[in-house]
């Protein structure tokens, strides 16, 4: 792909790797590098107070809080992050408890991905230094076929183009980012699956009216509730795609809630204003392979998962940790055999995840489709997650993603 505009009389200047976005995989790969010399600069088109306070996942899974730990880059998630070890289905008028950590030995850790963001920004421009541009426009890539590709972009402040040179280029820049336009359909072709449902993705003012992640399977359709914060509550309630959120009064939200989740012995649902209301259809895609020349994708730019089962973010940092090492082994060894394994290496975990998303969404959607047949089927899926150890622990450790 060609840029649309002449970048040659951008003024030119020269750092080994340039990341374009700054989300988790993006600062985490910025801040790995930092720490062991190695150059390079993070441009990232929002604010900064923009992506510190983005609405998106809030489940860690325990190995990556191990990850992070080893760079540094968890003081504060380990001593704020509230541990989750269970999880409890609603169906059919009762409550199931799912102890998913005694099988599988890990935990989840609650803390909402603006939080790590705004963590990972202070770590690597306040505290180690690091070169971070916001507000960048109009990013382009050129000559990333070859060994020397550069980056242009626009500066916010004086409207001038600027170019920089590298030796690489990292595309953590999400779904809606620049950098996958650069990859050749026909050399990286996307693949993907459309659930044909949809989630209303709810923040209330709200104390959490359970102690774990609950998730309700109704007819009417799925919903669920999982705690952000002691005042914050995340819900969501299963919609038709494309819905309009103006669709859902406050009153139409809490009384779907309230059918849908409520069974006898459990706790009502504490109700408090909505603070986001916003439809996610449901869908997933796999970009493969996961680069192009001099230029590698990391996270939502290279795959998506929907948050059926908290794996966006998760998957973004196990990219973050493999780019970082490669970069880091190429800068600094001229061995590039990791950033030629990257692709292949990040996909194994990516198609594992992206299997277990369809699995467990059958489980939650079947018995709201309308099909007798999907529900039944969906139905039994779950009495036997419950009764067999053997199906529970295979539950446990792709829900908590202990897949080496």
């Amino acid at each position: 792909m060609n840029p649309a505009s002449p970048t040659s009389s951008a003024p030119a200047e020269r750092i080994p790797v340039v990341i374009v976005g700054a989300g988790p995989a993006g600062l985490t790969v910025a801040n790995i590098l930092r720490a062991a010399r190695v150059d390079c600069v993070v441009l990232e088109t929002e604010s900064r107070q923009f992506v510190e306070q983005r609405p998106r996942a809030g489940f860690i899974e325990e190995w990556a809080v191990r990850a992070l730990s080893r760079h540094g880059l968890a003081d504060r998630l380990v001593e704020r992050a509230r541990p989750h070890h269970e999880c409890e289905f609603r169906f059919a008028g009762e409550r199931h408890r799912f102890r998913y950590a005694e099988p599988a030995g890990d935990r989840h850790f609650v803390y909402p991905q603006p939080l790590l963001v705004t963590d990972l920004v202070r770590e690597y421009a306040d505290v180690r230094g690091g070169d971070i541009r916001f507000g960048v426009r109009d990013v382009e890539l050129t000559g990333i076929e070859g060994t020397e590709p550069s980056v242009s972009y626009t500066d916010p402040l004086t409207g001038a183009r600027r170019r920089v040179d590298c030796a690489v280029v990292a595309g953590c820049d999400g779904a809606r980012g620049v950098t996958r336009r650069y990859l050749p359909s026909e050399h990286a072709p996307v693949s993907r699956f459309e659930y044909g449902v949809g989630w209303l993705a709810l923040l209330a003012e709200a104390p959490p009216s359970s102690d774990c992640v609950v998730f309700g399977i109704h007819p009417r359709g799925f919903a669920a509730h999982m705690a952000r914060s002691p005042e914050v509550t995340r819900y969501y309630l299963e919609c038709p795609p494309g819905d309009d959120p103006e669709n859902w009064s406050h009153e139409r939200v809490w009384a779907e809630l309230h059918a849908r989740l409520a069974v006898p012995g459990a706790a009502p649902l504490t109700e408090g204003r909505l603070i986001e209301k916003r439809v996610l259809d449901m869908h997933n895609y796999v970009v493969e392979p996961m680069s192009y020349g001099r230029l590698y994708l990391a996270g939502d730019s290279a795959h998506l998962v929907a948050p059926i089962a908290a794996k966006g973010m998760n998957l973004a940092l196990h990219d973050a940790f493999l780019l970082a090492d490669a970069l880091i082994a190429f800068c600094g060894e001229g061995d590039d055999s990791g950033l030629r394994g990257y692709s292949a290496a990040c996909l194994r975990r990516v198609w594992e995840y992206q299997e277990f998303s369809r699995w467990f969404a059958e489980l939650l959607h079947g018995p709201s489709s309308g099909d007798p047949f999907r529900a039944g089927a969906a139905a039994a899926r779950l009495r036997r997650l419950l009764r067999s150890p053997a199906a529970g622990a295979a539950f446990a450790e792709s829900y908590i993603g202990a897949t080496p």
